[in-house]
């Protein structure tokens, strides 16, 4: 199989954000200045792991041969307060659709469904130079602060398409023929099986703007729903689409027989999801143009799919024949459907907020207590400090995972100065 052909839309990927740069202990050294004081610079931020949407991407292929994605590290400071560089971000593109998920958990991080860049793990801060430990009891501070490690993460990408309407069906029953006449896509056809072994993508017009977009899933087998064929990894890219056209040779070309065959589809859909099977239908019944009503029981056709209350329409890839009906007839379907299906992220507050209080450092400087931790780094992204109940769960954080009590064993009291990476507050019990 080439590799332009093979489907990849599961992969495992290691990432890291670059490390802050630590600060500088430097002393300002000017001619006739002999006391000039710290003039340490701060370290640069690491560089971030941000994710986007490439929209010409309909596979992970490329994640075949790139495994690791690892960011730079932020500068170091020097004297003259000079800071240290902030390192560039790590942009990862991936297809429309992609699903980023915990390695460790399976949880939903985030479903990359829009254009919205992700930054998936923060790099971490740069530390302070000497400069800003100056006190009137300490005029030469010999320390600095080192920057913070960047988060670092295993993930699992899932491609699961983004399409308003799927094309399933057996393979060799026309699902690309269809494709390639009402719309743009161009995708591979030939007069074997598994000839489409990735899913095509196709942008649909129909005057205005009620445009779709519409897919074609490769050919299911039975069994399907176990990972026969290639099943799990189409039937992955079903579970979006808003409506499922059906498509079955009617001619019997192969000697299939359409009602068989749409039995056999519909059971794998339920074994692989409920919720799938439940998905809208319409019956394409393709190549109508080479019916043979002596192969075709018709009537008993028509029974079957009336019976289980869907749509019917009888078209030809080959000569056109019905196309332009199919289109306005789906894009009708499409108006009273509801949107398509965006997965939330599965990361709860139980998760940000279990860190393990021992992983929590607090350094006593006067008094000023300055707090570090690795899942500090994650709370502080999540919390907008301009906002009550943000705060509030901040606050909460703080409580839960042991840090007011840790502070206080350090010796924090009432009107003292909180510090954690650059945010301060007033301590208050």
């Amino acid at each position: 199989m080439r590799d332009a052909e093979r489907i990849i839309d599961k992969t495992k990927i290691f990432v890291k954000a670059g490390d802050g740069g630590n600060g500088a202990v430097a002393f300002h050294r000017e001619k006739y200045v002999s006391h000039g004081g710290p003039s340490g610079g701060d370290g640069g931020h690491g560089g971030n792991i941000v994710f986007k949407v490439d929209k010409g991407a309909t596979t992970l292929l490329y994640f075949r041969d790139h495994r690791k994605f690892i960011a730079k590290n932020g500068g170091n400071g020097t004297g003259e307060k000079f800071h240290g560089a902030t390192a560039p971000d790590v942009t990862i593109l991936v297809p429309q659709g992609t699903l980023i998920r915990d390695a460790a958990t399976g949880k939903i991080i985030k479903d990359m469904s829009d254009d919205e860049p992700f930054v998936c793990c923060r790099g971490g801060r740069g530390g302070w130079g000497n400069q800003h430990f100056a006190t009137p009891t300490r005029q030469v501070p010999m320390f600095a602060k080192n920057g913070t490690k960047g988060e670092e993460k295993e993930l699992v990408l899932e491609l699961k398409m983004l399409a308003d309407v799927g094309l399933i069906g057996m393979p060799s029953v026309g699902k690309s023929s269809i494709l390639s006449r009402i719309s743009s896509a161009r995708p591979k056809i030939a007069a074997y099986h598994f000839t489409t072994l990735s899913p095509n993508l196709g942008v649909v017009k129909t005057g205005g703007e009620s445009g779709f977009v519409a897919a074609d899933i490769p050919g299911l087998i039975e069994g399907a729903a176990d990972g026969a064929g290639l099943g799990h990894a189409f039937l992955r890219h079903v579970e979006r689409c808003r409506l499922l056209l059906h498509v079955v040779d009617i001619a019997r070309t192969e000697g299939r027989d359409p009602i068989e065959d749409i039995k056999a589809i519909n059971q794998e859909l339920a074994r692989y999801s409920e919720q799938l099977a439940s998905r809208p239908q319409m019956i394409v019944a393709n190549k109508a143009d080479s019916l043979d009503e002596e192969l075709t029981d018709l009537p008993a056709f028509e029974a079957f799919v009336k019976e289980n209350g869907w749509e019917l329409l009888y078209v030809s890839a080959a000569t056109g024949q019905n196309l332009d009906v199919l289109v306005t007839t789906v894009a009708a379907r499409l108006r009273d459907l509801p949107p398509l299906t965006v997965f939330e992220s599965e990361i709860t507050e139980e998760d940000i907020l279990a860190g393990d209080p021992m992983e929590t450092t607090v350094r006593r400087e006067n008094n000023t207590f300055f707090v570090e931790g690795k899942w500090l780094v994650d709370l502080m992204g999540r919390t907008n400090f301009n906002n009550y109940e943000s705060l509030s769960y901040f606050q909460r954080a703080l409580q839960k995972n042991g840090v007011i009590q840790l502070l206080e064993e350090k010796g924090c009291v009432d009107g003292h100065t909180v510090n954690i990476y650059d945010f301060e507050f007033e301590f208050i019990k």
